[in-house]
């Protein structure tokens, strides 16, 4: 439990330092919107509810996969092809850069 602890501080830290930095705001903004808007399109235009939308543009950006939902028109198709390239790349520069910050970090 105490080394739990130990862990979750030391992200909130990294997390504190990682803010001080604009190009990690701007990525964070950036995974926002794309969340946002990918919740409001599968939403939209695949009928499901915002909380399932969320869900799908979560597990889809972190590279876990939804196991049961695919898109079903042709629009959500090709705009899930988009969502994915564009989507993944700024997730992933997202959670490198925390990491970098973090070895960073515990260098100094």
């Amino acid at each position: 439990m105490i080394s739990m602890l130990a862990i979750f501080s030391r992200l909130f830290k990294g997390l504190r330092h990682a803010f001080q930095l604009s190009y990690f705001r701007g990525l964070l903004m950036l995974c926002l919107l794309t969340l946002l808007s990918g919740t409001i399109f599968y939403s939209t235009q695949e009928n499901l509810s915002v909380v399932d939308a969320l869900y799908f543009c979560i597990t889809t950006l972190s590279t876990v996969g939804h196991p049961t939902f695919a898109p079903v028109t042709t629009l959500g198709k090709v705009f899930t092809m988009a969502y994915i390239t564009i989507g993944c790349g700024l997730f992933l520069t997202l959670i490198a850069t925390l990491a970098y910050v973090l070895i960073k970090e515990q260098e100094d």
